[in-house]
């Protein structure tokens, strides 16, 4: 399982989604249900239950990464607001059911579309040909409650150009509400995190860069 220490990355998840002491009244996850793909640790599942969420579907393609969840959420007293599923993105989601915020923090490095990843552990870092983001952009919205919104973390260490084509194929559109950028070893990298909303939407949300 991908281990929070080792990177900065699901820190900033919990500054994006407003989960630390740092949040705000305009926070991004403003409680309701939450659908979350890759709940590795469970670190964002149960920071989101404790923050207020009424229930949150954690879901992780590693069997591991739910029993973990699980019992995390168990060990911090909210196992009746965060429940794990083993899936691949939303294969195992049966029925209608719709959720107030949709949320991936992704697996944003590209590899070619043939690569195989060896460990579950690489598969928390790497998308052969971005064919898990695609599906991700095409069917994330069909698991909205009106009103909903699907939210994505994704950073430059992944191809950012190459998601906007996806985006664009699939009559999305990615609008920027936070960013940013830290050091990760000898790099700099922007962390962002963006809406995923029709193509056709007009609308565009204030962005917030930190």
């Amino acid at each position: 399982m991908f281990a929070p220490i080792y990177s900065p990355a699901t820190e900033i998840t919990l500054d994006f989604l407003d989960l630390t002491e740092k949040a705000t009244e305009s926070a991004v996850l403003r409680g309701g249900s939450l659908l979350e793909v890759g709940c590795g640790t469970g670190v964002v599942a149960v920071a989101a239950a404790l923050a207020g969420c009424t229930r949150v579907l954690a879901t992780d393609i590693n069997p591991a990464a739910v029993l973990n969840t699980e019992r995390n959420a168990a060990r911090h007293g909210v196992p009746d607001r965060v429940s794990g599923l083993h899936s691949d993105l939303f294969e195992s989601l049966t029925g209608q059911e719709g959720f107030d915020t949709v949320f991936w923090h992704s697996n944003f490095v590209l590899a070619p579309p043939d690569y195989r990843p060896r460990t579950m552990h690489e598969r928390a870092y790497v998308d052969p040909g971005y064919a898990a983001h695609r599906r991700f952009l095409q069917e994330a919205p069909d698991r909205l409650a009106p009103g909903g919104r699907v939210l994505l973390h994704f950073s430059t260490r992944g191809d950012v150009p190459a998601l906007h084509r996806i985006a664009d194929a699939c009559g999305r559109r990615l609008d920027p509400l936070r960013r940013t950028v830290v050091r990760e070893g000898p790099h700099e990298v922007e962390h962002m995190l963006m809406e995923v909303t029709p193509a056709a939407d007009s609308v565009r949300r204030p962005e917030v860069v930190r």
